[in-house]
């Protein structure tokens, strides 16, 4: 593959900037320099629209993160390196990456112990008060910027950040070669568990879901089953699944990347008797969950916040192989100026994964 030739001094720093709730414009922002000898500067490609960049844009606010200030959405990106910091020996001009958007201290005892996803200090992209991807250059830490093999291209790189998601899900649930697995939710990140358990071995994963054009399509890419819930109580709904998959012992894992407190509460009853629940997707801070069948069960329970040491190699691992074949999840590619009406698109539920290209993209 041919090496592009690069002007940065040429290229554009047009943003995607969320003033407030609902309220977006595109700003020339000034351009970013390499902040150490140990950082990269990289022309962004293309970004993906996470579900959080569509509820910052609805709402102005996360949970206890709110929009206080103009903010640059996109954390879902890949791009070319056009700038290496003197100390930066893995990479180089014209490198294609997929950029990992959030940077730990590397100093506090979560780093230290190998969790940096939980670091207290991480700067994550696109989460108040910093910044994100939606931009034309962006500058990192050159060991959070995971080179490209010629094979995948750009577009799939932009996917490596919710598939490294799953990645991450799926070893919490510590799946083994021939156990079985239930998804509940299947928007892109529980398509993508699904399709990652499945790449461990599983041998039947059931994916869950109240739409069944999602349920139809988690099927073509990697399901064996699928389930829409029915208006009855989570118990007869977690019996139904079992009994659809031909699970009477219940599943060996239960992954919920729906944050729907009905999911929740119906994947306690579907998980068998020592297995594993591992909640991924987020929904309301606190609902009721069947406590009483985590604890007779003895169901292990674990959560999932982000990736940590090793997914995005092995996503792109994943990718390169043609283990997960993440090209079929993109809906469309839209050029910079249209983002916003990708973001309709995406809150309207009418694609998977759509792609903005960056301003800098002429293909």
């Amino acid at each position: 593959m041919a090496t592009p030739t690069i002007d940065k001094d040429a290229m554009s720093n047009l943003s995607f900037v969320l003033n407030k709730a609902g309220d977006v414009t595109f700003e020339e922002r000034p351009k970013p320099s390499i902040p150490d000898p140990n950082s990269v500067l990289v022309a962004v490609n293309y970004t993906g629209i996470c579900g959080s960049d569509v509820h910052y844009w609805v709402d102005g606010a996360i949970g206890s993160f709110v929009v206080q200030a103009p903010m640059v959405l996109g954390h879902e990106s890949a791009g070319t390196v056009v700038e290496v910091g003197s100390a930066v020996k893995g990479l180089k001009p014209g490198d294609r990456v997929a950029l990992e958007p959030g940077y730990p201290c590397r100093r506090c005892s979560f780093c230290r112990g190998g969790k940096y996803n939980l670091c207290p200090d991480i700067v994550f992209a696109a989460t108040p008060p910093h910044h994100g991807t939606l931009t034309g250059l962006w500058a990192a830490p050159a060991d959070f910027c995971y080179k490209l093999p010629d094979t995948v291209s750009l577009q799939e790189g932009a996917l490596i950040e919710p598939l490294a998601v799953a990645v991450h899900v799926v070893k919490q649930a510590q799946i083994q070669p021939g156990q079985s697995v239930v998804v509940m939710g299947a928007g892109p990140v529980g398509i993508l568990c699904a399709a990652v358990a499945k790449a461990y071995g599983a041998t039947k994963v059931v994916s869950v879901d109240i739409v069944q054009s999602k349920l139809d399509f988690a099927k073509s890419f990697s399901s064996t089953h699928s389930y829409v819930p029915q208006r009855i109580s989570p118990e007869e709904n977690a019996r139904a699944i079992r009994e659809l998959a031909d699970l009477p012992a219940g599943a060996d894992a239960v992954i919920d990347a729906s944050g729907a407190e009905p999911s929740i509460q119906a994947s306690l009853h579907v998980v068998r008797t020592g297995g594993t629940f591992v909640q991924g997707g987020m929904g309301k801070s606190e609902i009721t969950f069947p406590i009483l069948a985590m604890c007779t069960k003895e169901v292990t329970v674990r959560g999932s916040f982000r990736y940590g040491a090793g997914d995005y190699e092995l996503a792109i691992e994943l990718v390169r192989t043609g283990r997960v074949d993440v090209k079929k999840l993109i809906t469309g590619v839209v050029g910079f100026k249209q983002a916003e009406e990708a973001f309709q698109k995406v809150k309207a539920g009418e694609a998977i994964k759509i792609l903005i290209a960056g301003p800098n993209e002429t293909a």
